[in-house]
């Protein structure tokens, strides 16, 4: 069984009204709700948002493709860095384009947390077990 990662294991804190935590956690969730080691999908996080400083929705979508899977392998994230890297890249421009790059306005288009979570849904790569992930530690922040 793998290990559960937590936010605060990635240093990642809430605070009401404070999107880049949001993200961050977004992308951590991301990255762990695929079948990969936790300690690995833990690292992916930290090379990604730490390390290259890809901690906001316009900065991640900034990177290219190649820059996104050299990331990835960086971290040993290799079984799915191709999908991984196309997914993250779709996802930050949506978000960008859709949302305004805030995690914060899914939410505000929702009418409840069914609607968001099915919301977080409609994002590629994103499944009931990243939704699931996501919601064990920001749920209660966003809807509570």
């Amino acid at each position: 069984m793998s290990k559960t990662i937590t936010a605060q294991d990635l240093h990642i804190h809430f605070g009401h009204g404070d999107e880049t935590p949001l993200f961050k956690w977004l992308i951590a969730s991301f990255l762990m709700g695929k079948r990969i080691q936790a300690d690995i999908a833990a690292q992916a996080y930290r090379v990604i948002v730490e390390k290259r400083q890809r901690d906001t929705p316009r900065k991640l979508a900034n990177c290219s493709h190649r820059e996104l899977v050299a990331m990835l392998g960086e971290a040993h994230y290799v079984r799915y860095d191709e999908t991984t890297a196309k997914r993250l890249l779709a996802l930050a421009h949506k978000l960008n384009d859709e949302y305004a790059g805030k995690v914060g306005n899914i939410v505000a288009a929702s009418a409840d947390r069914q609607a968001f979570e099915q919301r977080l849904a409609e994002f590629d790569g994103i499944g009931p077990k990243t939704v699931e992930i996501f919601m064990r530690e920001a749920g209660a922040l966003l809807f509570p």
